[in-house]
């Protein structure tokens, strides 16, 4: 699994158990950085051609083979079904029809030997759907006892059951916007939510933000990097802020629309999951505007959720059975998306 907060490639060796449920254990895990030059890559990738993203897509997925391989050795890894990737979206534009994630080419299943699934979210967005989220399957199997899943990574997500469906929408940019600003200190993340708590609150870019447009849509909805740029950072910056000031107010931005959120259910339990999660400012600010029980997990779930849910996602998907919810992507029905790679 790799984010738009662009940290990493994250891994999980995954064991599933189906009983009357099913069951998981993370065997092991690992997030390995990426490279200056490959974060570079990232970052901009929505700015390249098709021509030089397919080159991108090429690259990056002998890449991330050749860290799965290096993973499994390190790991003695024998007993292993399938690789289930996510890759890294490259575009997401799904009122365009448009949705492509890199790393998700034939070469994966070839350098690395094994049976791969990958690339699931293409079909959903061919079916009308938001090809996002994807994870929210995962949270109804696996992390059901919750009313409320959120994954704070470079986009806060949602998720829950309604009227006996599954629903879950993108919240707001999160550490995607947090890490742009930083960056231009030389720094890849606010540690502990230090620097934004030292900074001052703007009313006047705290109100323009929460009167974005995309918080009036109804859900299913869905956001990518593109929005960010053209929408969020335009505006942030006009306001000509210390760094300090932007991140304070940004946070107040993404508690605000958080907890309006989980603010629709009384009494909810809410999982939270994900990089943001280690922003003690952003927690704080969160608890401070909810009475809800927030529950912070093991370590291996919070960093590696998403990753999790990608391999269920798989294993779905070679059993034959629906891993997309028309219910969350809006999608015209519920289907089994992914495509399977063999050596």
């Amino acid at each position: 699994m790799s984010g738009t907060s662009m940290d990493g490639l994250d891994l999980a060796y995954v064991q599933f158990i189906l009983k009357d449920k099913w069951f998981f254990k993370i065997i092991a895990s690992e997030t390995i950085p990426y490279s200056d030059s490959w974060r570079k890559v990232l970052k901009n990738l929505v700015f390249k051609s098709p021509v030089a993203l397919e080159q991108i897509d090429q690259e990056y997925s002998i890449h991330i083979s050749d860290l799965i391989n290096q993973f499994i050795e390190n790991n003695n890894i024998s007993d292993l079904d399938a690789i289930c990737s996510h890759g890294h979206t490259a575009l997401h534009q799904p009122k365009e029809g448009l949705t492509y994630q890199i790393g998700n080419q034939q070469s994966l299943s070839t350098q690395t030997n094994h049976t791969v699934i990958c690339d699931f979210r293409i079909q959903d967005v061919q079916l009308g759907g938001q090809g996002a989220p994807l994870v929210p399957i995962g949270d109804e199997l696996l992390f059901s006892q919750y009313d409320f899943c959120i994954n704070l990574g470079g986009f806060a997500n949602i998720s829950r059951t309604m009227m006996g469906n599954r629903i879950a929408f993108d919240i707001c940019p999160v550490n995607c916007v947090l890490n742009y600003y930083v960056s231009s200190l030389g720094l890849h993340y606010d540690m502990d939510g230090q620097m934004a708590a030292s900074g001052k609150l703007n009313k006047p870019l705290l109100y323009k933000l929460n009167n974005l447009n995309f918080y009036n849509k109804e859900f299913p909805k869905s956001l990518g990097i593109e929005w960010v740029n053209s929408d969020v950072i335009p505006l942030i910056d006009s306001c000509d802020l210390e760094v300090s000031d932007i991140l304070r107010t940004y946070v107040e931005h993404c508690a605000v629309q958080i907890t309006k959120e989980i603010s629709k259910v009384e009494h909810a339990s809410v999982l939270m999951t994900g990089g943001g999660v280690y922003n003690i400012f952003l927690m704080k600010r969160i608890e401070e505007l909810t009475h809800h029980n927030i529950v912070i997990p093991s370590e291996d779930i919070i960093d590696y959720k998403e990753a999790l849910v990608f391999g269920l996602l798989g294993v779905l998907k070679l059993r034959g059975e629906n891993n997309c919810l028309k219910s969350v992507t809006g999608a015209n029905v519920d289907h089994s998306s992914g495509i399977i790679y063999k050596p």
